[in-house]
């Protein structure tokens, strides 16, 4: 029996803030668990993203050459056509001549298809109009907006990653003083309900990220 009211009492707060400990202490694990989980979610994709970036650049760099040789096939040919205008190309040197402007001018149609397959990709134009193959194998050329676009997609996907951990870093800090609060089971109770609220709100950011990435 106890001897008055008041140490009833204070077992009471004394149980009801040990349960919101022992809350608090199963919440810490399983929102630290979950952001362990987000962390190598968010690393991989980190990596993908890196790559993803890398490819812009080299894809970019790549379609830069071909456009560098094509502005130099179509000055060949003007300077060509140019000298079939005057009199400086005798007759029996004119086959000759046109011979070389028509294949020049190939070269010029061949680096214009292999521009538009680098920019928009194999899977985004006919198969007839692809004309740059990768070790030997053609159709296989991702385009460079496909890169752009990938390397946007994994960059808002790790944004949102990067949120959800802050949450989960937020809510682990809460329980964390949940547990500190001794003998105060209602602040107690309140610091358990903000952790659950940024947990739930870290998980959904985590969660809206994983499903928005490619």
């Amino acid at each position: 029996m106890f001897k008055n009211k008041k140490d009833e009492e204070t077992v009471e707060v004394s149980v009801a803030s040990e349960k919101a400990e022992a809350i608090g202490g199963v919440l810490i694990a399983v929102f630290a668990a979950l952001m362990a989980i987000a962390q190598l979610v968010n690393g991989e994709l980190e990596e993908e993203m890196m790559i993803a970036h890398n490819k812009v650049v080299n894809y970019s760099n790549w379609y830069q050459s071909k456009t560098i040789k094509e502005s130099l096939k179509e000055s060949e040919v003007d300077y060509l056509q140019t000298l079939m205008n005057t009199d400086m190309i005798s007759e029996d040197k004119r086959p000759m001549v046109n011979s070389k402007i028509a294949e020049t001018t190939q070269k010029i149609a061949k680096y214009a298809a292999e521009k538009k397959e680098l920019l928009l990709g194999s899977a985004n134009i006919p198969e007839k109009e692809w004309a740059q193959d990768i070790d030997g194998e053609m159709g296989v050329i991702t385009g460079l907006k496909e890169w752009e676009q990938l390397a946007e997609d994994y960059d808002n996907a790790t944004k949102m990653f990067d949120l959800g951990l802050l949450f989960f870093q937020i809510s682990i800090v809460l329980g964390a003083v949940c547990i500190i609060l001794y003998d105060n089971p209602l602040l107690q109770k309140t610091f358990i309900v903000l952790m659950i609220v940024f947990g739930i709100i870290g998980i959904a950011f985590s969660a809206y990220g994983y499903l928005t990435a490619p």
